[in-house]
């Protein structure tokens, strides 16, 4: 037996460095929770995230490729890790507690690794390749005294081979460190910006004539260029005849308009072209003179700047800026002959200032033909150059597909009853729907991807299930149960892609849906401009962008009964009963409360028996019982009666801690309990009697079960554990032996608290396991299953 990805969702940390590219310009790395994600922009069939790699016990903040098989990633918890592609495998081969708290700042040259942390210091390292394992030495350790670095870049000088070190934070300078004999020395500092520092790129030069460039980006929502170049003795005088009147009148002039610099000395962004000059030693008797001049101020964003990246290899310098104002700007210089005036030539995102926080950062790919971006909420942006040449000015940009995923514990996940597609749900206060897409490619394989996001809440949502194809009710840190249907624009959408077909009356619904000025919830739209209603382009995907704000989904229904948050959802299998429970911890309200989907009304009296919170519900195949489980190590059974309604009829109390998950089996005759207390026991009725037939002991706390759907006589069933693995048994002839027969590790499961899995249930794909984790990341799984 043998398992494989087909499909996983992760959204990009919060953190400017937590992203790269390999040299080859296809390969991104970023991290995601406790992960890193590897993103193949030349993978076949536009495939997303091809590989996650575990390994960490923090967020991961900073990520760099010192070669195309070599990544150096780091911790909030102030781990330096390297990973190392090994006859096609990612192995991790060196971690060191480099800080006592979270690495802020990650660059790389060479061998040199460079990182800054919130305890205030600046380490130089030494890269060491081994055979199996690598190591990390640290060579230099700088004191920043109570300043705290937020990024850093490192470059060699023009026409040596001398290294230079940026470095810049809270304190709104740029600080200058060259390497001489082996130790960084401070040789300048760069004042200027009025607000921290966060983002750091040079650019080298392409010729001994032209300088090297830092470009330092700030939350004062500028950037400011500095040219870095070989001290010519003797120009001074020069250069000061040059920058005579027609130059200082303009600089005065547009200081003015920056802030009031007549009449206060403070407020006023100022503009300096002093000469900072660096002496570096290049040999053991000579040295070398370098100065650092102001060269332009970039004024165009509305909001602080999070991250800039230099395009590789272009006719002209190009620099890629992100920004919180939901931005990014591609800059380069006016004219070929004036590198100091540079204008904004392409705009990227969202108009309408900073939603969702703007974006985190962004780089270059494919040599420059790819802009990337992701934002607050971890989804990445992606924009492609269709018409390169010469002349930027003349360069041609459109969006294309890019990848999404829940920022934060994904709660819950839940199979359409057709098995077309599914939807998931998490602490994010995001509902999506994931779905097979179908692709204009050769290739046979249809990728997944989220085809919409029909709930945006103000709550953080905790599970989610369908009553039809284009209905769902889900549930939220709040008291409320809420129902939605799907607009035309969904189905419509489903059907371009290739994911499902649906009756021609399911096209007259309405058009879209939106939340109202001053709402709280979603409202069905029916007619108005297009751009308003929200219909979108249905020869595609939709991207970021689009996902977040026009794929909605009506509210249709709100049920009200509990008396605390709700916590839990069970539906039928015939879809037509829907049962939820709230938080507890009384017997009062540690109840289940079952509606009819048709009308939305109780049915029967509420199931009590619990006394504190029901962590599960689960209906039977034929719906004759209803199974829950709960924080008071307990689970009940409640039978159906002729006059509708459910009565108890069972109950056991033989786990030792909380039991998190319950399942029934395909057949109907068997279910199974996942407990904290390291087992999962599986129950068959004997007689009027429910009794353990296999008592399953597994490694870590069991947090989640889920039988597969029978097939050829011989069960299987999915636990899931807390540190993310899954473990695979299946049953032999007797149903009271239960073997294992594989364990799906971190490498392709998960590295945190499993919290739901789903068996596809479809006859063609019913190996397909659907899974979700405390870690954030969403994924379907192939278990080839053995038939003997």
């Amino acid at each position: 037996m043998s398992s494989s990805i087909i499909y996983v969702t992760a959204a990009c940390n919060r953190f400017s460095p937590a992203a790269d590219v390999s040299p080859s310009s296809s390969l991104i790395a970023f991290g995601s929770s406790r992960l890193v994600a590897l993103w193949d922009l030349d993978g076949s069939s536009d495939a997303g995230v091809s590989e996650t790699l575990p390994g960490y016990h923090g967020l991961i903040t900073c990520v760099k490729f010192l070669a195309n098989d070599i990544l150096i990633s780091a911790t909030d918890t102030g781990m330096l890790s390297s990973w190392k592609k090994q006859s096609f495998q990612w192995n991790i081969t060196s971690t060191i507690q480099a800080h006592s708290k979270s690495i802020s700042t990650l660059c790389v040259q060479g061998s040199r690794i460079v990182t800054g942390s919130s305890d205030s210091s600046v380490k130089i390292w030494k890269f060491n390749e081994g055979n199996e394992k690598d190591d990390i030495v640290v060579s230099q350790t700088i004191d920043l005294k109570g300043r705290f670095p937020l990024t850093s870049a490192l470059a060699h000088l023009p026409q040596t081979n001398a290294s230079l070190l940026a470095v810049a934070g809270t304190d709104a300078q740029v600080r200058l460190w060259v390497c001489s004999d082996e130790q960084f020395v401070q040789s300048a500092t760069l004042a200027g910006h009025e607000d921290w520092i966060r983002s750091l790129a040079f650019k080298h030069s392409e010729t001994d004539d032209q300088p090297l460039i830092l470009a330092s980006g700030s939350q004062d929502a500028t950037i400011r260029l500095w040219n870095i170049e070989p001290w010519k003795k003797g120009t001074s005088s020069t250069q000061e005849a040059v920058f005579s009147q027609p130059i200082d009148q303009l600089l005065d002039d547009f200081e003015a308009s920056l802030g009031d610099v007549g009449e206060s000395e403070e407020g006023g962004r100022q503009i300096s072209l002093k000469h900072h000059v660096m002496t570096v030693k290049t040999s053991t008797e000579s040295s070398q003179q370098f100065s650092v001049t102001f060269d332009a101020l970039l004024v165009g964003h509305d909001a602080g700047v999070t991250s800039m990246s230099w395009r590789r290899d272009a006719a002209a310098p190009t620099l890629l800026s992100t920004s919180t104002d939901s931005s990014v700007i591609l800059w380069s210089p006016s004219s070929e002959g004036s590198s100091s005036i540079w204008i904004n030539r392409q705009r990227f995102g969202d108009v309408g200032g900073q939603r969702l926080g703007g974006f985190v950062g962004g780089l270059w790919a494919r040599d420059g033909n790819e802009a990337l971006a992701w934002g607050w909420a971890g989804g990445w942006r992606r924009w492609a150059c269709s018409s390169s040449g010469e002349n930027i000015s003349n360069e041609t940009w459109k969006e294309v597909g890019a990848i999404t995923g829940h920022n934060g514990p994904i709660k819950g996940i839940d199979w359409s009853p057709d098995g077309k597609y599914f939807i998931s749900t998490g602490i994010d206060q995001t509902t999506r729907i994931h779905a097979p897409v179908h692709t204009s490619s050769a290739s046979q394989v249809q990728p997944w991807h989220e085809i919409a996001r029909p709930q945006v809440h103000g709550y953080d949502l905790l599970n989610v299930v369908f009553i039809d194809p284009l209905k769902f009710a889900s549930i939220a840190d709040e008291k409320v149960l809420r129902v939605f249907e799907a607009p035309r624009g969904f189905v419509e959408l489903a059907e371009q892609l290739g994911v499902a077909r649906f009756l021609e009356e399911e096209h007259k619904r309405p058009v879209a849906a939106n939340v109202p000025p001053l709402g709280l919830s979603n409202k069905a739209i029916n007619e108005g401009p297009r751009e308003l209603v929200g219909e979108t382009n249905l020869s595609r995907r939709p991207f970021e962008g689009e996902l977040a704000s026009i794929t909605l989904w009506p509210e249709t229904e709100k049920v009200f009964g509990h008396g605390y948050e709700s916590i839990t959802l069970g539906i039928s299998s015939s879809r037509m009963l829907l049962a939820s429970a709230c938080k507890s911890s009384s017997m009062e309200h540690a109840v289940i409360r079952v509606y009819d989907t048709r009308t939305f009304k109780p049915v029967g009296e509420p199931l009590a028996g619990h006394i504190l919170t029901v962590t599960r519900i689960a209906f039977s195949p034929d719906d004759k019982y209803i199974l829950t489980v709960s924080r008071d190590r307990s689970w009940r059974l409640f039978k159906a009666q002729d006059g509708g309604g459910y009565t108890p009829v069972a109950a056991d109390k033989s786990h030792g801690r909380i039991i998190w998950d319950c399942g029934w089996s395909a057949e109907g005759d068997l279910f199974a309990t996942a407990s904290r207390d390291k087992t999962a026991k599986i129950w068959q009725q004997v007689d009027t009697n429910w009794k353990t037939v296999m008592t399953i002991k597994t490694p870590q706390p069991a947090t989640a079960v889920a039988f597969a759907p029978g097939e050829e006589g011989r069960r299987r069933l999915a636990i899931g554990l807390e540190n993310g693995e899954i473990l695979i048994y299946s049953e032999s002839s007797a149903s009271t032996e239960w073997r294992q027969d594989e364990t799906i590790n971190s490498k392709l499961a998960h590295v945190d608290h499993i919290h739901r899995m789903a068996w596809r249930p479809s006859t063609t794909n019913n190996q397909e396991l659907a899974t979700c984790s405390e870690d954030g990341t969403l994924r379907i799984i192939k278990v080839r299953l053995s038939s003997n």
